[in-house]
Order: structure tokens, then sequence, then C-alpha cells
């Protein structure tokens, strides 16, 4: 009954949150006016600045910010109890999260579309324009690298799932083109679309074949399973495939480079062609997916078989976390970034959103509403790594047929047996990898959904479809800011050609691609993203910190409240700084200290990047109250974009 409790608790919570302080900001802090003109309109070109509806940006918006962040984090969090993780997710949404994205929204739609990076030179210094237009060109190159890995590693380990995703590409294409250039009703698009869709699970499922591994049966010299019936691919030393003997590619680097070409066209293309109704089908896919995930969780709750009580403590004690693990504060802060509150977020509220909401009061449904959304997922992702995990440990088999797990007596896992046979507390941290993190959800939402009579195997296939659907999304979207911010530095720096769309968005791509195809210690290329990984998180939070600050200054200019504001800016300043320093310099575990020279040197840079920001700031702080920032210039002037 607990596990119910918790998720109707912070359900509600959600619901009272967006109609009393979220309409207070509406209201009484931006006073959003349905009159304003929007970018959408003012710079209307039917490739970028397209005016949208706001259920269907809405569904860019929601999908966008999602990605695997409220999945990998939550999951990871865990590890310190469901009890922290829980807390930080739900106020954080509300008080931290939703405040960021809101006001990232509306102060690029108050000025037409900018990036908030471009927005901090006029609010602040010309200088923090810069640097936080190359904070978010670093931290982009570390998104691209690492969700071309998620995705790559999420076909690899579900590839029941690949079949729709791919299939949604085209699926959309035909959709935007029905609605846009037929004059279609979004309804019976979005159902066929649904239709496909589905049908694409049912026959990734039922129909393609599995690839299995004994894992029961070791070679001669220890290096891996080897084959036993049905097998491909088997895994030989260290983590590079063997082929009857001969080492290949991983399936890993291919599916990287592949994503990486798709994320060039989509980039590029009109955002009602490809972006808008391809979020739109997904948001409607991904809610279903959501509301099986709610529903099962009710059914298993009510029931007794989902027992968070008995499955995971609500705070983990410190001498029972794996080794090596970092401490709770203030590692919690960055581990669960989307969910709580992620800087990624502003670059999609500023980068291509605000470009797309058509009346300026939708941005309280599109931008708060959203990171609510998304807060829920986390509280989803929380109890399905927990009590569901906790309903039973499963295998796959041949046939794709799942078998429930046994201990030595033949008794099923379940509880916390099982529960800490997937998170193996007295293991070691660094060994929890993207496969046992996305596994975890994927293993205790599939329980859930078959608590409402679904079988198994296609409850792995939706729920593992769900999170490939989010991670591409994110991919494709974090190309397009990508090409914004490259635009606007070079535009900044006079470099003409990179001033052009096609040329900024090849840039994009090569470097996302090159940074994820950097090798590993065994040499394996494709382990780039699994090597910054351990600072996406902490510059990620950064860089909500550094939005925040944009806010406050667009606020205390205009003479407006600011404290709602200020104290989660330092919270976003402080606590990923203070986490950083700890992985750089930490006595023997820093990245200083390991020989992780190049963890080590990008940390360094967006540190030193992010305080200089910080001092322009605060030399400006008691000059800035109730001056208003430099008016755009005229729209006879060019842009880039």
């Amino acid at each position: 009954m607990l596990t119910l409790l918790v998720a109707i608790g912070s359900f509600l919570g959600f619901i009272i949150a967006y109609h009393t302080y979220g309409r207070w900001l509406a209201r009484k802090i931006f006073n959003l006016d349905s009159d304003a003109l929007v970018p959408s309109r003012e710079l209307q070109d039917d490739v970028d600045y397209v005016p949208t509806r706001k259920e269907v940006i809405f569904g860019h918006h929601f999908t966008s910010i999602a990605g695997t962040g409220p999945i990998v984090g939550p999951a990871i969090a865990v590890f310190w109890g469901w009890l922290p993780a829980l807390l930080w997710v739900v106020l954080g949404s509300v008080f931290i999260g939703a405040v960021h994205d809101f006001g990232a929204l509306i102060i690029s739609m108050r000025n037409r579309g900018q990036t908030v990076g471009e927005i901090a030179g006029r609010l602040i210094t010309p200088r923090a324009r810069v640097l936080f237009l190359l904070i978010l060109f670093f931290a982009l190159t570390v998104v691209l690298a690492i969700f071309g890995l998620v995705i790559a590693v999420i076909f690899q380990l579900y590839p029941e799932s690949v079949l729709s995703v791919w299939i949604a590409m085209p699926v959309a294409m035909l959709v935007g083109y029905w609605v846009y250039r037929r004059g279609a009703s979004l309804l019976l698009p979005s159902i066929l679309a649904l239709i496909v869709l589905y049908g694409a699970v049912y026959v990734g499922v039922e129909l393609l074949p599995v690839k299995v591994i004994d894992q029961t049966t070791a070679a001669p010299d220890g290096s891996g399973p080897v084959p036993s019936g049905r097998v491909d691919v088997v895994v030989g030393h260290g983590d590079q495939p063997v082929v009857s003997g001969l080492p290949v590619y991983s399936g890993i680097v291919g599916w990287t480079g592949v994503l990486m070409v798709y994320c060039f066209f989509a980039s590029v293309l009109p955002v009602w062609l490809l972006l808008q109704p391809r979020d739109f089908v997904n948001s409607h896919q991904l809610l279903i997916a959501l509301l099986l995930l709610v529903v099962g969780l009710g059914v298993a709750g009510l029931t007794g078989v989902a027992d968070l009580a008995a499955s995971t403590p609500a705070v983990v004690d410190e001498s029972n976390l794996p080794a090596h693990a970092p401490p709770i504060f203030p590692f919690l802060f960055i581990t669960i970034a989307c969910g709580a509150c992620s800087g990624f977020h502003c670059l999609v509220s500023s980068g291509t959103s605000s470009k797309q909401v058509a009346n300026e009061q939708d941005a309280q449904y599109v931008a708060y509403g959203s990171m609510l959304l998304e807060g829920a997922l986390a509280v989803l992702v929380i109890l399905a790594c927990t009590a569901g995990v906790g309903m039973g440990k499963f295998t796959k088999q041949t046939d794709n047929l799942y078998v429930a797990a046994t201990d030595a007596a033949g008794r099923p896992i379940v509880g916390h047996a099982a529960w800490a046979l997937r998170y193996d507390p007295q293991g070691d941290w660094a060994k929890f990898g993207l496969p046992q993190t996305v596994g975890a959800f994927v293993e205790g939402g599939a329980n859930f959904v078959s608590a409402l009579g679904i079988p198994l195997r296609f409850a792995v296939g939706i729920i593992a479809t769900l999170v490939a659907c989010f991670a591409a999304t994110t991919l494709d979207t974090a190309t397009r800011l990508q090409r914004y911010v490259i635009q606007e530095l070079a535009a900044t720096f006079r470099i003409a050609p990179l001033t052009n769309k096609f040329a900024a968005t090849g840039l994009a791509v090569v470097l996302g691609l090159s940074v994820a195809m950097l090798p590993g210690p065994t040499g394996v290329p494709g382990k780039g993203g699994l090597i910054l990984w351990p600072l996406f998180g902490a510059v990620n939070q950064l860089l909500a910190g550094l939005a925040f600050m944009v806010t406050v200054f667009y606020l205390w200019r205009r003479s407006k409240p600011i404290l709602f504001a200020c104290l989660p800016m330092l919270l976003m300043l402080l606590m990923p700084a203070w986490a950083l320093w700890w992985q750089m310099l930490n006595p023997g575990q820093g990245w200083l200290w390991t020989g992780q020279y190049l963890l080590f040197g990008f940390g360094l840079v967006i540190t030193a990047l992010q305080a200089w920001m910080v001092v322009e700031a605060l030399l400006l702080w008691p000059r800035a109250r109730g001056v208003l920032e430099e008016t755009l210039p005229p729209l006879g002037i060019p842009t880039f974009r």
C-alpha cells in the first residue's frame, strides 16, 4: 500500500503546484499577456519559427526535456534509498526545475527566441554572453556523445525497440505533411500513427529473431561466455566483441554513427516536417506507456505484490553502499537532474520551444506543466527501480520468453533480495553503468505493466521502446540546439562559413561523433560517452545555475521579486561546483590523481568559465536594479538562425 500512497501523494502534489505556484508565477511574476507578440509570429519562417498549438508544442517540449535523464538518474540515486530521491524529485520539480524552465522560456520569448546564452550578453555583460555560449557548446558536445551512446546501448540490450523507434520517423513526416500541408485535423493522423507504432512494438517483440547467450558456459580462458544455440555475437576479452575468434567493432559503434547521420537531417529539416509531428506522436505513445505504468502500479500496490517497504530501505546506511560510491551530499543533486532540475532544459526552452509557442499564455502549460510531468515520470522510475524490481528478478530465455530467477532452493527471488540482486550493494560503484540503470527501470516497469495481465515479453517491449523514444527525441533536439549555439558563436567571432545552418549542423554532428568514438581503456572505440558521463551531471547542473542567474537579472532589472529564484540559483551553483571539485581533486579517487586527465581538463575549463561569469554578474549587480537592458536592434538588421 505504501507504493500506491507514494505515487498518489506525489501526483496530487504536482497537480496542486501547477494550479497554485505555477499560476502565481504566470500572473504575478511574469505577467503573461495573450496579446503579446511572440517570436513564432514575428519571425515566422516555417523552418524554425512556426506558430504551434500548445498541445503539439507540449509534446515536443516534454519529450525533448525528458530523454533518458529522468530514467537513468533516479535509477542510480535509489542506491541511497528511495526517500531522498523522492523528496528531491518532488520538491525540486515544483520549486526549482519548473521555475527554471518557465523562466528560460518566457525570457527567450520576449527576446525574439534567442538562446539564454545570447540573452546573457544584454542582461549581464557581453563577456558573459560569450562565456555562456562556450559553456553551452561544451555541454551540448557531451550531450550528443552521451545520448547517442545511450540509444545505441538500448538498441543492443533491447533489439525489440529498434523497429518502433525508426518507423516513427517516416510516420511523423507523413503526419506533418498531412496536417500542415493538407489541412487535416490532428486526431485521425495521431490515432493511425499510434496503431502503426504499437504494431511495430508487436513485430519487434514477437517476430524478430533474438540473439541469445548462454551465460552459464564460460570460455576455457575465462574471457567470457562461448556460443550456445542461436548465438551471433559473444563477448571476448574486455568488452571487444568476437565472432569466430576475429575481433569486430561493437554494434554500439555502428548505431552511434547511424544516429548521428539521422541527427544531421533532423536538425536542418523544417520543424513542422519532422520535429513537431515526431514529438507529438511520440508524446502520445509515451503517455500511453506511462498510463500503463500508473495503472499497473496501482494494481500491484493494491494487491500487495509491489511492496516498497519490503524491497528497498527508505535511506540506505552508509556502510551498505557499494565500494567507491560518492557521498549523498552533494551527489544526489547532480545524479538526479532531469526529473528535478536540469540545465539542459533551458536550452530546449530558449532554443526550440520559444520559437514555436503561439500565445504567451501557453507558456505555463508548456514549460511548467512539462516539468511537473517529467517529475511524475521520475517518481514512477523510483518506484519501478525499487518496488517494481522487488516484484521479482527475471531473465530472458530463448524464443523471447522470460523466466523468474530463483534461489538455490528453487524459490522465486522477490523483495529486498531481488533489489539487492539488481543493485548489488556490496559491489563496486564503478561497475554500475547504463545497462544496469536502464535494465532496472525496464525490469521494474515491465513488472508493473505485467500486473495488468499483459505478457511480460510485451511489457518489456513497451518499456524499452518508451526509453528509446525518449532518448531519440532528446538527441536530435540537442543537435538543433548545438547548431544555434555554433551559429551564434560564429557570428560573434566572425567565422562566416559556420553561420550557415548546414555547416554548423555538420560541425555539431562531427564533434559529437568524434567524442563518442573515443576509445576506452582496452582501446575499443565508442567509449567517449562513458568516459565523459561522470562530467555530465555536474556540468548540466551548473548550467541550470547560470540560467537561473539570467532569470534573476531579468527580474532584478524590472524591480520584480527575486528571492524565489535566488535560492534555487545558489543551490544549483554551489552543489554542482562542490561535486565537480570532489570528482576532480578527491584524494585517491579524483581525476587528477587517477590519471583521467581528459575529465580533469574538461572540468577545469568549465569551472573557470563558470567562475568568470559569476564574477561578471557580481560586479554588475549593484548597478542593475531597475535599469532595463539594451533593447534588441530593429528586425531590418540581419540575424543568423
